[in-house]
């Protein structure tokens, strides 16, 4: 029997789509062998000029533009659509669930006492759209109000990079604090993060981001490291490359769609904290972040407050549900992931950095609160 020839138009420059392509690999293993037609790809480029005279059996095609939709219209071979932009109507179409991401940012922020809520999107991409809409309806809902921060379409003649920043860092500015912020995606996330650094607005504490996409590496470049909404896109590509088998085989699908939930929240330090009310503890909370991973302890911290320590590691306690102490060694142990993660440095380097005096110190808390050796979460961290 004769393979079957599968063109993949679909880029490989962001997590997202690398994961849908993993996908589509997961099935080919599992199921009948395909020859895969994988081309490079931007984002909303120019079809190839091979697929008009392409001899192929069927496309999974991320269908971004009209262009593209026409020239795969054009092939008159089946055709699966992983984009949310619908320039094809009829035809079947998988994506995320943007509902259910919605509503999981929602809870993720409340659940850590936010009650004021803000949406950064991008209105060039329906999936931001959607995504707004979602999160404002279930803010709503709760009975809290949700500002809402539109970027500029790419496409407008007044457009421009630095005018867009400034229009961002006005609106950040003019929020209440605290507040939590979803942005549509990672790298709008990281746009916010960089403002609010601008502004000296602290993150997490005055301005907990969270973004969507869970892209390790731009979430742990990002300071501080970004939580993210870690979308399926692996079962995305599975669902895809299993609708169009089964359109190949001659099965009948018309328009149907296939919505993919998300996978859960990865939580890094810009959400890591409660919306804190008490402007003293909240300074602290602070001066911790910032200065945790240069060797400081509880006694730094009393100049800060007008209390005795046993008061301030009370209303410490009551706020936050750990001690100052527990507090440093969470944020340095964060650190140490972070480098265990990113970098190749040795144990005993992080350890200098981050603020333990001994590599042994440093490997026995951090047995002692993640339940792993630090070689053994580097190895882990470098198989996913």
């Amino acid at each position: 029997m004769r393979r079957r020839s599968v063109a993949l138009l679909v880029e490989t420059s962001n997590a997202y789509a690398r994961g849908l392509l993993e996908g589509v690999v997961d099935y080919i293993r599992r199921h009948e062998a395909w020859s895969i037609y994988l081309p490079e790809q931007d984002r909303g480029a120019s079809p190839p000029g091979w697929l008009s005279r392409w001899q192929g059996d069927g496309i999974i095609a991320r269908i971004e533009t009209d262009a593209i939709a026409k020239a795969i219209l054009k092939t008159k071979l089946p055709v699966v659509d992983v984009s949310a932009a619908r320039h094809l109507s009829n035809v079947p179409w998988v994506e995320t669930d943007d509902e259910a991401i919605a509503s999981l940012v929602v809870s993720h922020l409340s659940n850590r006492g936010f009650r004021r809520f803000a949406f950064c999107g991008d209105p060039s991409f329906n999936w931001s759209v959607w995504r707004q809409q979602y999160f404002e309806q279930i803010v709503s809902e709760a009975g809290y109000e949700c500002s809402i921060y539109e970027s500029t379409l790419r496409n407008d003649p007044k457009f421009s990079w630095h005018r867009e920043r400034e229009r961002l860092k006005s609106w950040v500015e003019r929020l209440p604090k605290p507040v939590g912020i979803m942005a549509c995606y990672d790298i709008k996330a990281q746009q916010l993060l960089d403002v609010c650094r601008e502004l000296d607005i602290a993150v997490p504490e005055q301005a907990a981001i969270i973004g969507v996409d869970n892209d390790h590496l731009l979430c742990n470049l990002s300071d501080p490291p970004l939580s993210s909404v870690e979308c399926d896109s692996r079962r995305t590509g599975y669902e895809a490359a299993s609708l169009l088998d089964r359109i190949m085989s001659g099965e009948k699908i018309g328009e149907k769609s296939i919505r993919v939930a998300p996978i859960r929240i990865q939580t890094r330090l810009s959400t890591d904290t409660l919306a804190i009310d008490d402007p003293a503890i909240a300074g602290v909370v602070r001066y911790i972040r910032k200065y945790a991973t240069s060797g400081i302890n509880v006694s730094d911290l009393l100049p800060l407050v007008p209390w005795s320590r046993r008061v301030l590691e009370s209303r410490f306690q009551k706020t936050l549900g750990r001690t100052p102490h527990e507090e440093i060694t969470r944020i340095r142990l964060e650190r140490v992931k972070q480098l265990l993660t990113t970098t190749d440095l040795t144990l005993a380097a992080i350890a200098g950095q981050v603020g333990f005096q001994h590599e042994e110190y440093l490997s026995s808390m951090f047995k002692k609160h993640l339940g792993i050796t630090a070689s053994n979460f580097r190895r882990a961290s470098q198989l996913t």
